[in-house]
């Protein structure tokens, strides 16, 4: 119970560093429904939990090998540029004539863009690899109690991010039109940023 502890206090920590992916999620929850806001909670928690256990395991430390780092730090670059890419040419090619952007819960497809956005970051399961590397060296923890840690860790990002989306799921209905397509405009500009930012990164390596 310590270690769950310990690891449920340090996620919550590194839920403070708001990322494209957490505005990606609150984009969901304004344009369509609190179903699709926790759609993409439970997406990047899954991939946070499946992270933390190969990182555990050590299959983490294969992207520290130059050649698979190098690959997986390209296909995942071009993922996230392709999203942001689709999210502006939604909002420069639609008709502005609707309350709303969305009309109702796509659960599913919510989902899966989450997923592949969360599961596109090459750093998450080398920072995972890295901290956990830390701990055991930290408090000597068994494998067992890293895996505690692990799930405290995974479970705080599913906390934090479920508050944020009952949060801004009621302020929906006060929030413009406008402020949602301004939404839209930084979430694709994040994404394609962050690509372009990690594409530039890879060649130079």
């Amino acid at each position: 119970m310590k270690e769950f502890k310990r690891g449920f206090y340090t996620g919550l920590t590194l839920q403070l560093a708001i990322g494209p992916v957490f505005f990606f999620i609150i984009n969901l929850t304004l344009q369509k429904t609190i179903l699709d806001g926790f759609a993409g909670v439970l997406a990047v928690t899954v991939v946070d939990y499946f992270y933390i256990t190969i990182s555990i395991l050590g299959v983490g430390t294969l992207l520290k090998e130059t050649k698979f780092k190098r690959v997986f730090g390209y296909v995942s670059s071009v993922v996230l540029i392709l999203f942001g890419s689709l999210i502006l040419k939604g909002i420069l090619f639609s008709t502005v004539a609707v309350s709303k952007i969305s009309s109702g819960a796509d659960i599913l497809t919510s989902f899966v863009s989450v997923l592949l956005i969360t599961i596109s970051s090459p750093m998450t399961i080398i920072f995972f690899t890295s901290l956990f590397t830390a701990k055991v060296v930290e408090y000597n923890y068994t494998k067992k109690e890293l895996f505690s840690f692990g799930f405290g860790t995974g479970f705080a990002t599913f906390i934090f991010m479920g508050l944020s989306v009952i949060i801004f799921s009621y302020l929906g209905s006060f929030v413009p039109l406008f402020i949602i397509q301004i939404l839209n405009c930084v979430v694709g500009m994040l994404l394609i940023g962050y690509g372009i930012h990690r594409l530039v990164i890879n060649i130079k390596e």
